[in-house]
């Protein structure tokens, strides 16, 4: 099993100053900083784009950015991010007319590429372009929104993405993304996952103006994961 990651959505900070946010989140332990991008296309909402990813580059994070681009078509918008300072970018193949140039795109501006897929599509994409993969990134709520309940399929989806992965013998890590909690990781973990997305179950911990404000949540999933 890789090691575990946790990547908290900034969806969920606050944006009035989110640059102390980040910060404060990475200094509680977090591994990652997951972007959510929507484009009120693909899904029902609007979000951020590549300028709030520079931002957080020049207010000084060096943590890795993942990029969860739920917006349709995906290849323009690609190389900004890249520039922007993107770790990681996933796409979902909805998003694409042709995934295998997206993913060499995304491997062509120096980033890690990743495919996403919905609770309801199914993995056989993997099995044409997994050898392309860096990331598989599964939702365990349908995109659009934060603060939503996990769809308890999502475990048996992790199982088979994992067996997949398995039989690629490739360094590819599984992400799951909607409704991770302390009470589910667990189980989530068990399933197959090594990284894990949460927003609403971080960022919504007490908000005085403490750094380590998040720490006793990141603490509480780190255990759960330990005792896999």
């Amino acid at each position: 099993m890789s090691e575990f990651f946790i990547a908290p959505s900034i969806l969920s900070a606050d944006f009035a100053r989110l640059g102390q946010e980040v910060d404060d989140v990475l200094a509680s332990g977090a591994d990652m900083v997951h972007f959510d991008v929507m484009d009120n296309h693909y899904v029902p909402n609007l979000t951020i784009g590549p300028l709030v990813c520079e931002a957080l580059r020049n207010h000084g994070v060096t943590a890795p950015i993942d990029v969860h681009l739920m917006v349709r078509p995906v290849d323009r918008i690609i190389p900004d991010f890249a520039a922007a300072g993107a770790s990681y970018i996933t796409f979902h193949p909805e998003g694409s007319e042709h995934i295998d140039r997206t993913l060499g795109l995304i491997h062509e501006q120096g980033c890690k590429a990743g495919l996403v897929f919905n609770p309801a599509t199914p993995l056989d994409y993997l099995d044409y372009v997994i050898d392309k993969v860096d990331m598989v990134l599964l939702m365990s709520v349908n995109p659009g929104f934060g603060g939503q309940s996990f769809i308890p399929s999502s475990l048996k989806k992790l199982e088979f993405a994992r067996q997949r992965i398995k039989q690629s013998g490739r360094e590819i890590r599984l992400e799951i993304d909607g409704g991770v909690k302390v009470d589910n990781i667990g189980a989530i973990a068990a399933a197959g996952a090594d990284t894990f997305v949460a927003g609403s179950a971080i960022f919504g911990a007490a908000q005085e103006a403490d750094p380590h404000r998040y720490e006793s949540v990141i603490q509480a999933m780190r255990e759960r994961l330990a005792a896999i």
